[in-house]
């Protein structure tokens, strides 16, 4: 148990606002099907939008439940980073009893966000053809590591595989190399983001034709999109972009420098106003016009010389000298912040991007916020806990129309599972 969780509020827990959801997707079922990372992530976003998710768990549970290190009341702190707001029934779809406890779910959806490959959503009568004869109107969106089709369809990915298959790893890691990893997994983050917007996008298909449609999320697209310009720039020069380090291809004066007290500060100057505010924080006004660096192309062109200046020039001051003058002059320009200091910094905090919510255990947790600030729809309702597994089972069954006998029997045949109701779902 770590210090955290054992003391049960951080030192500032107190002075966080409540974590509260959006309402617009109020009235909107979504069943999530999804387990890991992209797929849950994606189905939060939709949860903390106002949407009702289902979220359907074998009997076994999300593995992430149980993933080490941390745990906050039972749960993982994975889990509980990308599990609000959401409900749990457990479901053993491979017997009858289940099966159909699953279809009259989907009758009554308005969205099912799947994981599954599509050989595994065939095997289940989950393609977008079955769906569509238990309910049309359904919008149907799944997240894979390759997408439905083509030769690498019914492979499994995670994000480390994906990043390095779309060239991402490739040019991520100091010049030179060697080739690294995202620090946070955006293989896995990006397609939850594209199936969400997929999903938005559905619906609004939806509710002009009345018709259901398919999304078909890979996360390998996901990360060839974003390759953006560096991809561009190959498609047009065929030069093969490389390792981008701390600085960018293209602007010598977006890059990253070391103050006088050791600090790493990243300064982005990416215009002719901004190259001349940089040099008179700098105190070097004669480099303003000097015929090496007078333009971009120009500073481009002799980066070399130019960064071992900058470099010379940025070390005579401390870090806070810099930020101060530089932040005066409009140069865009940042420390280097450990996640301990990003979470509190004053503008994170003032956007509400740590927020609290009340844990089913019963203790308060501190996690993240919603980048989704919205006006004119009203307040939603604060944060409610990742559920247990089967949490919801018995209200889900009841909500589908199964009276106390059908449900006693689904718990005794093992098809349905429930845990017992917490202080939070009573209190709801």
């Amino acid at each position: 148990m770590s210090s955290r969780e054992s003391e049960g509020n951080s030192p500032v827990a107190d002075v966080l606002p409540w974590g509260r959801r959006a309402a617009l997707l109020q009235g909107v079922t979504i069943l999530d099907l999804t387990r890991f990372l992209a797929g849950p992530f994606g189905t939060m976003i939709l949860a903390d939008l106002g949407a009702t998710v289902i979220k359907v768990e074998q009997l076994e549970g999300d593995s992430t439940r149980q993933n080490p290190p941390y745990f906050v009341g039972g749960d993982s702190a994975y889990f509980v980073a990308i599990n609000r707001n959401k409900q749990s029934i457990s479901l053993d779809i491979r017997t009858v009893e289940g099966a159909e406890v699953l279809r009259r779910l989907i009758k009554k959806a308005d969205v099912v966000l799947d994981n599954l490959r599509a050989p595994q959503r065939r095997a289940l009568s989950l393609d977008f053809e079955d769906l569509t004869k238990l309910n049309p109107r359904i919008v149907s969106c799944s997240v894979t590591g390759f997408g439905s089709d083509g030769p690498y369809a019914d492979r499994p990915a995670y994000d480390i595989i994906v990043e390095a298959l779309a060239g991402v790893m490739s040019v991520t890691g100091p010049e030179g190399g060697p080739s690294v990893r995202a620090g946070v997994p955006i293989g896995d983050i990006t397609a939850g983001l594209y199936a969400a917007i997929g999903t938005l996008a559905g619906l609004a298909h939806r509710d002009r034709t009345g018709k259901g449609v398919h999304i078909d999320v890979s996360m390998l697209d996901s990360q060839i999109s974003l390759l953006s310009y560096l991809a561009q720039f190959y498609l047009v020069s065929g030069v093969v972009p490389t390792h981008q380090g701390r600085a960018h291809v293209a602007i010598p004066t977006y890059n990253t420098f070391l103050s006088k007290d050791g600090h790493e500060i990243v300064v982005a100057a990416n215009t002719q106003e901004m190259w001349g505010s940089l040099c008179n924080v700098l105190n070097c006004p004669e480099l303003i016009d000097d015929p090496r660096f007078r333009t971009n192309i120009d500073r481009l062109a002799h980066r070399a010389e130019l960064l071992d200046r900058l470099r010379d020039l940025f070390a005579k001051q401390n870090k806070s000298e810099l930020l101060e003058g530089l932040i005066e002059q409009e140069v865009p320009a940042a420390p280097i912040n450990g996640i301990d200091d990003a979470l509190l910094d004053p503008q994170v905090r003032h956007r509400e991007m740590v927020v609290k919510m009340r844990h089913r255990s019963g203790s308060d947790v501190e996690t993240l916020g919603s980048p989704l600030k919205i006006d004119g729809a009203g307040d939603g309702e604060l944060y409610a806990s990742p559920p247990a597994l089967g949490e919801s089972s018995r209200p889900v069954l009841v909500d589908l129309g199964y009276s106390a006998e059908e449900i006693d029997q689904l718990f005794e045949t093992g098809a349905v599972r429930a845990s017992a109701p917490t202080r939070e779902m009573i209190d709801r």
